[in-house]
């Protein structure tokens, strides 16, 4: 199992109430992630936590960390705070799709396998608010220039359905795959977040199936939260089964992508808050190479509930 973080979480955070932890350079944080035992993966934000290529390569390689994904961010700047890919003023719209190329340039001149995208910023905050038409029209255009440019650096789409906006553009992986099946190009996919999917009322597992079977790759963001907001919780904290369920199918379709951590510390402290979610990931991926696929699929196309349910108390839950 090859786990990674995001590296902002490393540094200082906030939200609309307080902030948390120190702010520190892109080499600090990277320094962060080598003393966190599980971790050698990064998604590095971009361009907010970009220098040159050769210069972060030199920083990577020198800590011995490897390249999880390259995240784009479409929402910071104060042209995008109210949208940027769905908004009706076409330089803006513009300015976004550069930014994603720029992005693909930088992964491909360090190396790293993709980009991924969480367009938050592009949705409503009131009824009667956007355009609902060109909205969507305006998505399909913009990802989908983004996506023909530079085809081998493929863009993972991340739905969430809230945050910053009321309701995001993208709501759903069942929206964000609509979208890419309006775009119909291959060299997409989904970065499926266990927290956001869980929050949108999903079955992750589920949704990484779907997503796979319906042509599309996936790449994952653990976390975990109460449903009611993205709280980015150690993993398996609050929804210990449907992570189970999640890794067991991702084993399933042969995922070899990092298991990034989309999950943040706040009040706790950061290596050690890392380190307990790397060890509960880790152990939750021990424990699904131990269950009998073969078995549990025969189980389910038999509709043998009950012996189902004793597996998952005996094997999963170990309370017998």
């Amino acid at each position: 199992m090859k786990q990674g973080v995001i590296i902002a979480f490393m540094g200082k955070t906030q939200d609309r109430f307080c902030e948390y932890n120190s702010p520190k350079t892109t080499l600090e944080k990277l320094q962060m992630v080598q003393r966190v035992k599980g971790f050698d993966g990064v998604e590095m934000v971009f361009p907010h936590e970009t220098t040159t290529p050769a210069g972060i390569n030199q920083m990577m390689s020198d800590l011995g960390l490897r390249w999880a994904a390259i995240n784009v961010n479409v929402k910071k700047d104060p042209q995008f705070v109210p949208g940027s890919l769905s908004r009706p003023v076409k330089q803006i719209r513009a300015d976004a799709v550069a930014m994603i190329k720029r992005a693909k340039d930088f992964a491909k001149a360090v190396g790293a396998p993709l980009v991924t995208c969480c367009p938050l910023s592009d949705g409503y905050d009131m009824l009667f608010q956007i355009d609902y038409q060109t909205a969507w029209k305006y998505m399909i255009e913009t990802i989908g220039e983004a996506a023909d440019y530079l085809p081998e650096v493929p863009l993972f789409l991340e739905p969430k359905y809230s945050e910053v906006r009321v309701h995001c553009q993208l709501d759903s992986t069942s929206k964000a795959l609509l979208l890419l099946k309006e775009i119909g190009n291959p060299n997409t996919g989904i970065t499926l977040d266990l927290g956001h999917s869980i929050q949108s009322q999903e079955n992750p597992a589920q949704m990484l199936v779907t997503t796979i079977e319906s042509g599309f790759d996936v790449y994952v963001h653990t976390n975990d939260n109460d449903t009611k907001a993205d709280w980015d919780l150690v993993g398996g904290s609050r929804h210990f089964l449907n992570y189970v369920e999640l890794l067991f199918w991702a084993k399933e379709y042969g995922y070899n992508k990092y298991f990034t951590t989309d999950a943040s510390p706040r009040i706790f402290n950061i290596i050690d808050f890392f380190e307990r979610h790397a060890e509960v990931s880790l152990g939750i991926w021990n424990l699904v190479n131990k269950l009998d696929p073969k078995k549990y699929r025969r189980l389910m196309a038999e509709e043998n509930y009950n012996e189902l349910m004793s597996l998952v108390t005996r094997e999963i839950y170990r309370v017998q």
